[in-house]
């Protein structure tokens, strides 16, 4: 027998309230499945910048441009 006819097995044995709270357990469980999962993030609209920016700069170049002039 299997996990999931153990649980279905007693399932049936509950009042209808309980039933009800193991399906909201259910629930809470894969909810926080979801929440576990990593997150896949895209920077692909970023990869054109790559050799552009190397994440450093020189102030005075920043502060001296013809815009604030």
């Amino acid at each position: 027998m299997t996990t999931a006819e153990k649980i279905l097995a007693e399932l049936r044995t509950l009042p209808e309230a309980q039933a009800q709270e193991v399906l909201d357990f259910v629930g809470f469980l894969k909810s926080r499945l979801q929440r576990n999962k990593p997150v896949q993030q895209d920077v692909s609209a970023f990869d054109r910048f790559g050799a552009v920016y190397e994440w450093r700069f020189n102030r005075d170049e920043l502060y001296d441009r013809k815009v604030l002039r």
